[in-house]
């Protein structure tokens, strides 16, 4: 490794940051209006860092009475409570939503908001489905619109510092990734009456109509009428990684095997492992959540010439032959930010550039925890056409 490579990483942690946003990001007087659509703890906590920003929250759409009053609370005084958020979009003087909803209703409240006119913030996984992902792409591009998928990764300078020592070739040939998720947070669903009222028509939509049961809300991501799971909820984030680091593009194969094993009534699996076969090198899905060993996210890329550790402290590369309790011959400290991305999309906004999780980007993102599921239900290798619309 050469001194100048060592002299970049030990600047990295207080010269990376300049790099990734626009000037526009430091000390713009920002005046952009906002309306947040989906109030639940990850919408309320997004807003404050929109409101860091200085963007204004002007209104709060939710169909969970206690969400609505809380997001509220978050939203600052002023803001005016909706249970319909096409209400929401019928203002003119909100520029941008905020949308974290169940991944269902993302593409109908995408389509309302691009309809209204609206620039969008949208949580991740983009898309319920793959062939709905193709839909997102072709309706935002129809428009002028600015749309940023809310994988913050591709914001947070530990990330962008990582990438750019794998671009320049430390690890040599990439021919393994593997990524994994272990939390000891598995229990059986509480189905005990809600605490409030909640319109659950408009909580269904599109979904299968069936009666309410107060743990189909509580814990909608773990049922497929809903979201995709696990699965494609962490895997939207990490998989990202690996093909954005890798330059890989969509996965043209992948297998799972995975099974409930400590939350009882939940559908999707809380323990699985897929393996996914890309051009030139394969990677391997893993999450745990009864268990905590390693406790929280890892991706490890291994490479002809290195090892890397990426995880939410930061980023640690061991050079090759690995030898026991070895020192990272390069190590960046620093968690994932959240701000940086939404200071990325306000200033798209402002700007007109495209961000830096545009909607190729996130279905692209999710095509590989997709495909996972799909084998997974169907017990057997399922493959994703070259263009990343259409499952065999």
């Amino acid at each position: 490794m050469t001194q100048n490579r060592r002299d970049f990483l030990k600047g990295a942690g207080v010269g990376v940051a300049p790099m990734l946003l626009p000037q526009a990001a430091r000390g713009a007087n920002d005046s952009i209006a906002f309306g947040l659509i989906g109030a639940g703890g990850r919408g309320r906590g997004v807003t404050s860092n929109f409101k860091e920003r200085g963007a204004r929250c002007l209104a709060v759409a939710d169909i969970y009475e206690p969400n609505l009053e809380n997001g509220l609370n978050a939203a600052g005084a002023g803001a005016t409570p909706y249970t319909d958020f096409r209400r929401l979009l019928e203002r003119k003087d909100i520029d941008a939503v905020l949308i974290g909803t169940p991944d269902h209703q993302h593409a109908p409240m995408l389509f309302e908001a691009l309809k209204a006119g609206k620039d969008v913030y949208l949580e991740k996984p983009m898309s319920y489905s793959i062939e709905q992902g193709v839909q997102m792409i072709k309706a935002v591009r129809a428009t002028d619109r600015i749309v940023q998928i809310g994988m913050q990764r591709r914001s947070s300078p530990s990330v962008l510092a990582c990438k750019r020592l794998i671009d320049e070739g430390l690890l040599g040939s990439i021919y393994l990734s593997r990524v994994q998720w272990f939390w000891n947070t598995s229990r059986p669903l509480n189905n005990s009456p809600l605490p409030g009222k909640v319109d659950w028509d408009q909580f269904l939509g599109s979904a299968k109509k069936v009666q309410l049961e107060p743990m189909r809300f509580r814990n909608w991501r773990v049922f497929w009428d809903y979201s995709g799971g696990n699965m494609t909820d962490q895997g939207t984030h990490l998989m990202d990684v690996v093909q954005w680091f890798t330059g890989a593009g969509t996965p043209r194969a992948a297998a799972c095997l995975g099974f409930v094993y400590g939350m009882t009534g939940a559908e999707t699996p809380d323990c699985f492992s897929a393996t996914f076969e890309y051009p030139n090198m394969m990677a391997t899905w893993t999450l745990n959540y009864n268990n905590s060993y390693q406790n929280g996210w890892t991706i490890f890329f291994h490479g002809n010439q290195g090892t890397m550790m990426l995880d939410n402290d930061g980023f640690r590369i061991y050079q090759e032959p690995f030898q026991k309790n070895p020192t990272p011959v390069y190590e960046f400290k620093g968690p994932i930010s959240t701000q940086a991305h939404v200071d990325n999309f306000l200033d798209c906004v402002k700007t007109r550039k495209q961000p830096n999780a545009p909607v190729e980007v996130g279905h692209t993102a999710v095509c590989g925890p997709h495909l996972a599921n799909v084998a997974w239900r169907k017990k057997r290798e399922v493959k994703l056409s070259a263009d990343a619309t259409t499952v065999s």
